[in-house]
């Protein structure tokens, strides 16, 4: 198997000191993985997460290592609106200007469920809460201009398991149709990838580049509702011979989106690590590289879900 995508080890030598970074999920795999090195690099790095107590425990075990910057850890549910709004108001009261957010916590292949507000769980975690975020901390983005925000999607996006990535503007939250946990996070994920395009389209004027990234298949939590934790664990020697990569070698898509100087000028560009697309063409992935799912390159589909989502959150999110 071909070795994963890498950052080019100059960006790791940046001097970050007097820069402030927002990671959702940054308490487990990829996102951990991103506040270490930012934090390594003397950023100031708010680590959003719903297990508070979880949190704490990462960013002490991360103090203990070679870190020049800061970790402030902050509760996050993605799953509640207003938990969203409590956290996005307690940044911006501390932080007013902020360099990046990197909305990376999510969930995958969930059971039938629904977020505290009504939606499917998997497209109001993944896609709505990290929509909501994002609006309410644009103010800062932009005062920290220039400044990114990187959606952390997947090559599931074009294909899970079989399902192809697809928003059902008809019944978003699986009201009519029987519910399929494939078919839910292929639809949350090209969501991502569609808010990245569209944020990229209305912020380029204030200096906010907005990207989507697919990590890889990386060893993480995130596959709970699949596969017993355990179980990849223990098949880890197994995997890793078809792909599956660290959580390091995971984050190295965000930092490269995070962290590169050539990234502003490809704003609204997917970068993929290695993954399983429709076709083999596109499996060794690329910084960027064009989705072969149609759907992610229409415009019109881009603009309506940016529409419905402003009315499912509540539409009282201007950010100017």
């Amino acid at each position: 198997m071909a070795s994963p995508l890498r950052c080019d080890p100059k960006l790791f030598t940046q001097d970050l000191t007097g820069r402030t970074y927002v990671v959702t999920g940054g308490n487990s795999g990829i996102g951990q993985a991103t506040v270490e090195q930012l934090a390594r690099q003397g950023a100031r790095v708010v680590l959003a997460c719903r297990r508070v107590a979880e949190g704490e425990r990462v960013r002490d075990a991360l103090g203990r290592g070679n870190l020049r910057g800061t970790i402030q850890v902050l509760p996050l549910d993605l799953a509640s609106l207003a938990s969203v709004r409590s956290f996005a108001a307690a940044v911006t009261a501390e932080h007013a200007v902020l360099h990046g957010l990197v909305n990376n916590a999510g969930v995958m292949n969930t059971p039938a469920g629904r977020t505290v507000d009504g939606f499917e769980m998997q497209f109001g975690v993944n896609h709505l809460g990290h929509f909501l975020l994002t609006e309410l901390l644009l103010p800062a983005l932009r005062r920290g201009a220039p400044s990114r925000v990187v959606n952390v999607s997947s090559c599931f996006h074009d294909k899970a398991v079989g399902r192809e990535g697809h928003i059902d503007f008809d019944d978003l939250h699986f009201d009519r149709k029987p519910y399929d946990g494939w078919a839910a996070y292929a639809q949350s994920k090209l969501a991502n990838l569609l808010h990245a395009r569209q944020l990229a389209r209305r912020e380029q004027a204030h200096g906010v580049t907005a990207v989507s990234v697919h990590p890889g298949w990386v060893r993480s939590n995130l596959i709970q509702h699949s596969m017993p934790v355990w179980m990849q664990n223990a098949m880890a020697p197994v995997f890793r011979l078809v792909g599956m990569i660290e959580p390091k070698d995971g984050a190295q898509s965000t930092l490269h989106a995070l962290l590169s100087p050539e990234v502003p000028a490809l704003s609204g560009s997917y970068f993929s690590q290695r993954g399983f697309y429709r076709a083999m063409k596109y499996n060794a992935g690329g910084w960027p590289m064009q989705s072969p799912n149609p759907e992610a390159h229409r415009d019109d589909v881009m603009e309506r879900l940016d529409a419905v989502s402003r009315t499912l959150v509540g539409g009282d999110i201007s950010s100017g």
